[in-house]
């Protein structure tokens, strides 16, 4: 065989391999062209007929209530609670899910807005009127929702009611003893807590007062939930405490010493006998 007829099958053989190797590239591009059209079909459909899911939902709108709420937050609330109320390091906690009830309370009782960082948040007047924190608590209720308080209507009609009943308030005077007396002493005058705390008394504090405390359980008072508290027992323990303020003006049993309990009794008791002896002895001495 000659040199040349033993190149001839190598040369037919070179434009057979590339038009295998173009027949391959065209079948891939028609896969991933074929590929790329289901995918484009599947998602239209599925885009057609689930046109709201993968799509950011639209923040819903304030309401009037809600919307003047957040401008009073804009001016008193969001340098210590940022302005997503959701809090900034070393200043404020997050709002998110406290609730109208929260802010209510910690607005009518003066407590907020805070002046500066204390071991505490006392009662002082309060800066903005009840409606400014109702519109407040209603900003940060459709923020991050919570606990509400009731009605105020509602609220002193049940207390009226367990006040007017003896065993009623009896079962306010237990619960209170076994849950808030151990702060908040036997006559609810307060008391010392550590690191320059306190439990405050509770003899100024309204009906809406005490439900959104125990509702909310601000500073270092527990939480009492309704699975702890039904309201109707809420509604017990008000009207108990607001019987003990109501008798604190007038005293049958003498002079209160401060509704403290017995230990300043015992301590006055002690020092009046002690000198009403010493003052007898001198006497009968003299007279001997």
């Amino acid at each position: 065989m000659t040199s040349d007829q033993s190149k001839r099958p190598l040369a037919r053989l070179v434009p057979g391999s590339r038009r295998a190797a173009r027949s391959k590239l065209r079948r891939r591009l028609e896969a991933a062209v074929r590929l790329i059209a289901a995918l484009t079909i599947v998602g239209g459909l599925y885009s057609a007929y689930a046109p709201g899911v993968g799509r950011a939902e639209d923040t819903p709108a304030l309401s009037q209530q809600a919307q003047h709420g957040k401008e009073l937050y804009q001016t008193s609330c969001i340098t210590c609670h940022g302005g997503n109320a959701q809090g900034v390091q070393d200043r404020g906690p997050s709002l998110i899910g406290v609730g109208s009830a929260a802010v209510e309370f910690q607005v009518n009782t003066g407590r907020m807005p805070l002046a500066r960082q204390e071991a505490q948040a006392e009662r002082k007047a309060p800066a903005l009127s009840p409606q400014d924190a109702a519109d407040i608590g209603a900003y940060i209720q459709e923020l991050g929702g919570g606990p509400q308080l009731p009605s105020a209507s509602s609220l002193d009609a049940d207390v009226k009611k367990a006040q007017s009943d003896p065993k009623t308030l009896a079962r306010g005077g237990e619960l209170y003893r076994v849950n808030c007396s151990s702060c908040h002493a036997f006559s609810s005058g307060g008391g010392a807590l550590s690191s320059g705390k306190f439990a405050p008394t509770l003899e100024h504090s309204t009906n809406r007062d005490i439900y959104g405390a125990m509702l909310t359980g601000p500073q270092n008072m527990p939480v009492f939930g309704n699975n702890q508290l039904s309201p109707d027992d809420k509604a017990a323990v008000i009207a108990y405490i607001q019987n003990l303020n109501k008798n604190s003006q007038t005293d049958p049993g003498g002079w209160n010493i401060g509704r403290y309990g017995p230990v300043p009794e015992g301590i006055v008791i002690f020092l009046i006998g002690i000198a009403a002896l010493v003052f007898a002895t001198l006497w009968i001495a003299g007279k001997s």
